[in-house]
């Protein structure tokens, strides 16, 4: 885990990438190269009594970070109208990333929960290769697949309207690639239900599978206890706190 470091950054780019959906790149290259896959930042934002958000990392090379998000509130709607320039305080990295993967690796992602698997997908890629499953509504809400298609051996699209790629969800693919047995670990992040069918494919398959999840959350260092939930080891249940025990966790060890 990357030592977290809390300091002031700045804009370099900002891009739409689907209605009310935005992509924003700091220049901070102390910030990046402490990064893992699967951790957030938290960032203070807007100008009068800002709070901190957290915000899971898209991607981090080159002494850039960038963090893909979509407009819910005021303080999102405040970043996404920055402008390169723009100073930003930002905290991170913060909790617990992917574990380091070896062979072909698959990366499964649900809406917005495919972009902190980019980061991931680069990663792996320099370990064995990856391939990527992405799961969205429609066309309209598909992005960063050509981001995916930049690092990954195949990048498989599902939409639930089948307005692009496979019609239906990510399990079917999923199931399909690993009955090829090519496959030593599956990263997985998007919404809880998603993420439950990924995890009983991939224990049918046999494979180790990671999940990151998506929590609301407070202070983001473990203190409050806002964004708990239930895990299990060794058979006996127990509250976690995602900003810190996770937001990666062993797909096995989460209460769906």
């Amino acid at each position: 885990m990357g030592a977290a470091l809390n300091s002031v950054f700045t804009v370099s780019d900002v891009r739409q990438l689907a209605k009310g959906v935005f992509s924003v790149t700091f220049d901070a290259p102390g910030l990046a190269s402490r990064a893992e896959p699967g951790q957030f930042v938290h960032i203070k934002c807007g100008h009068s009594r800002p709070l901190r958000r957290p915000f899971g990392i898209c991607d981090a090379h080159g002494g850039k970070l960038t963090v893909v998000f979509e407009v819910r509130g005021e303080g999102t709607k405040w970043l996404a109208a920055s402008a390169p320039g723009r100073r930003v305080d930002i905290n991170g990295p913060l909790g617990r990333g992917f574990s380091e993967t070896s062979g072909k690796t698959l990366v499964v992602g649900g809406g917005l929960g495919a972009a902190p698997l980019l980061f991931a997908a680069r990663r792996a890629r320099e370990r064995g290769g990856v391939t990527a499953v992405l799961g969205f509504r429609g066309v309209s809400n598909a992005v960063l697949t050509d981001k995916f298609e930049s690092v990954c051996n195949g990048v498989f699209v599902t939409t639930e309207d089948g307005s692009s790629g496979l019609r239906g969800t990510v399990a079917l693919p999923l199931e399909e690639l690993l009955k090829t047995g090519k496959y030593s670990a599956v990263l997985s992040c998007g919404p809880r239900a998603m993420l439950k069918a990924v995890a009983e494919v991939t224990e049918r398959a046999g494979v180790q599978c990671e999940a990151a999840l998506e929590e609301r959350m407070g202070c983001g260092v473990g203190a409050c206890l806002v964004c708990v939930c239930k895990t299990k080891k060794n058979g006996i249940e127990t509250m976690s706190r995602v900003c810190r025990d996770g937001p990666v966790f062993d797909a096995r060890e989460v209460v769906w």
